[in-house]
């Protein structure tokens, strides 16, 4: 009797594979249902840019639109991310991100002056070494689960939070790529010049913070160990602030008329962010797996301010025309379920 019912159910599994397959799935899944989630990962070798435009052209009408554009890019650096889900009940949950830098080895400043004397032209580019301090964040979500996937087999989460995000560069030695005469009076070194050699040139700090952000999150077991996993945030409100520091237009090496305070130039402004994420998951065992997959930030301005500082007389004020921060890289991690 037993070796009949035994075959029955080979028979049964072998002509309905995925129903046995699901059925099996859906056992695994009601086996762990954790009560905390934490997460060593590193965001592996991220490239990283940003870059920024103003307009001064209302203030000087020699000046260009834009009038000075600068593009920190090639950053790259190894993140290394602590992280903690805690589920309140079957369905409610909080959860904590924070990341930071540990190394911060490439970059190159690009530095490009724009004049409207005889015509809107690039008329002083340079290169600078970018290194610095890196970056580091801080994500807090909230989230309910919406949907949960047929067969036990997975889920869907709304969740919302706060997000705050920091990056510094420090800009080194002036190599002069291009430069022609600005129509104003202002002069650059000729082309192929280096000065300031390992020198720090500019020192740069760019604080997002985004109040309020949205997204999904989801996962679905294709077998018994192993599982696909997405997760996307928006936010339509993202609020920049940024410090850049001129340190060789401090005074003593500029004439007292360009000498700039610490810091040179503020700006501000309000945008948009999205993050963006996909990867597999592993069950090693019943309470440890390994993660992985790919990891897109971006925020962007669409509306802001640029400031200078200057030692004597009063700061002035331009539209911010661009400000713009891009991450992305591979992820790989590991999770241990409690």
């Amino acid at each position: 009797m037993r070796r009949w019912v035994l075959c029955t159910m080979v028979a049964l599994c072998t002509v309905g594979a995925v129903p046995c397959l699901a059925e099996e799935i859906g056992e695994a899944q009601r086996e762990k249902k954790p009560r905390v989630e934490l997460s060593l990962r590193s965001w592996m070798f991220t490239s990283g840019e940003t870059k920024w435009s103003h307009d001064a052209s209302g203030l000087d009408s020699r000046l260009g639109n834009p009038t000075s554009k600068l593009t920190y890019k090639d950053n790259d650096t190894h993140i290394v991310e602590l992280s903690a889900k805690v589920h309140l009940s079957r369905r409610w949950f909080v959860r904590g991100d924070v990341g930071f830098s540990v190394d911060f080895d490439r970059g190159v400043l690009i530095d490009d002056d724009y004049t409207a004397v005889g015509g809107q032209r690039l008329w002083s580019r340079t290169h600078s070494d970018v290194t610095g301090h890196g970056t580091w964040y801080v994500n807090l979500d909230a989230g309910r689960r919406i949907v949960e996937y047929a067969g036990n087999r997975g889920y869907l989460d709304l969740f919302g939070g706060f997000q705050y995000w920091r990056t510094k560069y420090e800009a080194r030695s002036v190599r002069q790529i291009e430069c022609s005469s600005s129509g104003f009076g202002v002069a650059c070194n000729p082309a192929g010049t280096t000065s300031n050699q390992g020198q720090l040139a500019i020192t740069n700090t760019t604080h997002w913070i985004t109040p309020v952000r949205v997204g999904v999150d989801t996962e679905y077991w294709l077998t018994r160990r192993l599982s696909v996993q997405g997760k996307v945030a928006v936010s339509p409100v993202s609020v920049v602030y940024n410090e850049d520091t001129h340190h060789l237009r401090q005074v003593g090496q500029v004439s007292a008329q360009d000498a700039l305070k610490d810091p040179s130039f503020t700006m501000w402004g309000v945008g948009v962010s999205a993050n963006a994420e996909a990867g597999l998951k592993i069950m090693f065992t019943r309470h440890v797996a390994l993660t992985g997959g790919y990891r897109i930030w971006w925020n962007r301005t669409y509306a802001g301010g640029w400031e200078n500082h200057p030692v004597s007389g009063s700061s002035e004020t331009a539209p911010l025309t661009e400000f713009q921060t891009f991450r992305h890289g591979a992820t790989v991690g590991l999770t241990a379920f409690f």
